[in-house]
């Protein structure tokens, strides 16, 4: 089994490197990599409905989509990400690529278990979720390892308001979750619990061989830019959904009403006690056919009189009632 380390730490680098070697790796592969503060949506997620966007956008955390099923995750530089590549099948054995990440946490003195479908835990609280995608023959199979994450942003990052989203995606499960570091007998650093499964994985790994080839990085960079770095893989991809929300304005009570389809606003409903000289449903109309992104419409919106639909209600003020 190949093994290899990432240095970036780019999510959207990352994710495509998995993918590239996915496809194109000509041996098993088993990774470790850690991600700067981003959240990681499910392929099947509605991405709005699993993130707290306010808090996302006031700290700059991208958010970006996996190639795999399952809930979304928020990372850090105290979680270490592992993968498992296997040309040779395995698909939805949750518990044979979890057994040697389960054994060499039990070697630092830690008493853990696989429970439910996918969990690894430590009495009772989760450190580790997984999940994997089948290509062809191959199986993906990766999981986080929580070492000595920020919880407290993990928390903020995926908070948000069930009531505004209404949709049939895959919704992100709240369990109880713990750091690996917690129950350590005596400090240590990521970066030494890193090398410290990876000799337990892959015993006879040397630091020269653990970088990707340059075709290898060159094609995951490719990748990052078509796929992981794009607005329609990240948000458009989500199944279709309904939005609503509402909010005091300083031109009185707005409640918008949004049905999105891949990333796209097909109809919209603002309804209140607002004042306007204008029929509400031309503003309504230039709505539609816009991305559901604060920018594209901030953009549009900046382009019309506003004042004449929505009374003392600025750009800014209408779009937040829009997330």
């Amino acid at each position: 089994m190949r093994a290899i380390l990432l240095e970036t730490t780019d999510p959207a680098l990352n994710l495509a490197a998995e993918e590239w070697l996915l496809k194109n790796a000509a041996a098993d592969v088993f990774m470790l990599w850690r991600n700067a503060p981003a959240v990681i949506v499910g392929r099947n997620q509605n991405t709005r409905a699993q993130i707290d966007e306010a808090f996302t956008r006031e700290r700059g955390i991208p958010v970006v989509r996996r190639l795999s099923g399952g809930g979304a995750v928020f990372h850090d530089l105290g979680n270490v990400n592992f993968t498992f590549i296997s040309l040779g099948g395995g698909a939805m054995d949750f518990r044979g690529f979890t057994a040697p990440i389960l054994a060499a946490v039990a070697d630092l003195g830690v008493a853990c278990a696989f429970e439910g479908r996918n969990d690894l835990t430590i009495e009772g609280k989760k450190f580790s979720g997984n999940a994997q995608h089948v290509w062809r023959d191959r199986v993906l199979h990766h999981g986080t390892l929580l070492f000595d994450a920020d919880v407290s942003h993990l928390a903020g990052a995926l908070r948000v308001d069930p009531e505004k989203y209404r949709d049939k995606a895959v919704k992100s499960v709240a369990k109880r979750v713990t750091n690996i570091a917690a129950h350590l007998p005596a400090p240590m650093a990521v970066t030494d619990f890193m090398a410290h499964v990876m000799g337990h994985v892959c015993p006879g790994a040397t630091p020269d061989d653990l970088a990707l080839a340059p075709d290898e990085a060159a094609g995951a960079a490719a990748l990052a830019e078509r796929r992981y770095r794009t607005y329609q893989w990240n948000f458009g991809a989500s199944p279709a959904y309904g939005f609503s929300r509402t909010r005091r304005t300083p031109g009185g009570l707005i409640e918008a009403h949004l049905d999105v389809k891949g990333g796209v606003i097909l109809a919209a409903r603002l309804l209140g006690d607002y004042f306007g000289r204008r029929d509400v449903a031309e503003l309504e109309a230039a709505l539609t056919g816009c991305r559901h992104d604060r920018d594209a419409l901030a953009e549009r919106l900046g382009g019309m009189e506003l004042e004449e639909y929505l009374l003392s209600v600025g750009v800014e003020e209408l779009v937040e009632c829009l997330f």
